[in-house]
Order: C-alpha cells, then sequence, then structure tokens
C-alpha cells in the first residue's frame, strides 16, 4: 500500500478532490483529513452563524452549507492542539496517529497538545521526513492536507485525481517557500495568524 498526499489551498478543492476518490471507488477508510479548524469552519459556516473553535464541522449544515465528503469525514471530531499550528481537525489514520500522541485525550475530544505533532504522524504513516515537514507547513499557512492509501495499481489514479483537484505542486511551492527563507517546519513557532494565508 501507498499513501497518495495532496495539499489543497482551499476547502473547496479538498473537496472535489475527496468526492472524486470517493466516486473513483476509494472508500472513507482509505481518508486522512488534516486541517486548522477555523479553515473548515470559515468555509461552511456564515458569519452569521459563526460557532467555536472545532464545532464548525460537527454542526453540519449550519448556514445554509451542505455537508460534501470533506466535512462529512470531520464530522462530530474536536479540535487538536497542534504544536505551531494550533486546533486543527483530523481523521482517518493521521487523526488515529495525533490521536493516540495527545496526552490523555482521545479523538473527538477537545485534546492538550499533541507531542511529536503533525511531522511526526505523517511519518508514521510513511511519508518521508523533508516531505513530512512541507505537508505540516503547509497546514500551518492554511492548507487542506488529504491522503488516501492505495495499493499500486490504484496509487496513480489517486495521484491524477489529486493534481486534477488543484493539488499544490511540491517542488514548486517548495522552492517558493525556501526563497522566502523557510527551511522546515518550526513547531515552537506559533500558529500562523489569520484564516488562511494561501487565500
Amino acid at each position: 500500500m501507498k499513501t497518495v498526499v495532496g495539499l489543497f489551498r482551499n476547502s473547496a478543492d479538498a473537496e472535489r478532490a475527496v468526492d472524486a476518490l470517493e466516486d473513483a471507488g476509494f472508500v472513507s477508510d482509505d481518508f486522512s483529513i488534516v486541517a486548522r479548524d477555523n479553515v473548515i469552519e470559515t468555509d461552511y459556516v456564515d458569519d452569521d452563524d459563526h460557532v467555536g473553535a472545532g464545532e464548525g464541522a460537527a454542526v453540519g449544515a449550519v448556514g445554509g452549507a451542505t455537508i460534501g465528503g470533506l466535512t462529512g469525514l470531520l464530522m462530530g471530531l474536536g479540535a487538536l492542539a497542534i504544536p505551531g499550528i494550533g486546533p486543527v481537525l483530523a481523521a482517518g489514520t493521521l487523526a488515529t496517529a495525533l490521536g493516540s500522541a495527545a496526552a490523555g485525550a482521545g479523538i473527538g475530544a477537545a485534546a492538550g497538545a499533541v507531542t511529536g505533532g503533525l511531522v511526526g504522524a505523517l511519518m508514521d504513516v510513511g511519508i518521508p521526513e523533508e516531505d513530512a515537514h512541507f505537508y505540516a507547513e503547509g497546514v500551518r499557512r492554511g492548507g487542506v492536507l488529504v491522503t488516501v492509501h492505495a495499493d499500486d495499481t490504484r496509487a496513480s489514479i489517486a495521484m491524477g485525481i489529486m493534481r486534477q483537484a488543484n493539488a499544490v505542486d511540491v517542488n514548486t511551492e517548495r522552492e517558493a517557500w525556501r526563497a522566502e527563507g523557510w527551511e522546515h517546519f518550526d513547531e515552537t513557532a506559533p500558529p500562523v495568524a489569520g484564516i488562511n494565508p494561501y487565500r
């Protein structure tokens, strides 16, 4: 089995990827999703119907927003505090890895800071360390991370779907960040301010 990863600049592209992957026969157990909770909340909850951190996905169709594949996967989960990122919503294998690292808290509970963080969780599912730092930084900057487990014959299908849904080009984006002085994800840095700096 391979882990195919896509980092998306917004929830709409991530949701398009999840929907297309489901249409191609991938099931919810194959997916992992990680995003800052305020990114999901902002995309699916109107300003007039603002809810607290971690509740945006759990409330369902608030403010006229419809539940799609992405939000459906995140429904009912509480936020986990990830060092360097802040509160995130996570589902799937990555959520399990993050949750097992949380001090005395399980998935679905508002947890304390998760030791090991997102880089460790990504490495636990087979992502090389350099890429794990990139993806963690992408979530820190407001991106939505989608992974899918696929056998060798279906991994290329999953990769093509991610690209068609506007997954960030890893090499291009990483080089742009390095040109700005970025070297690696720093979990001791304060979380990025704002809803989604990618926008």
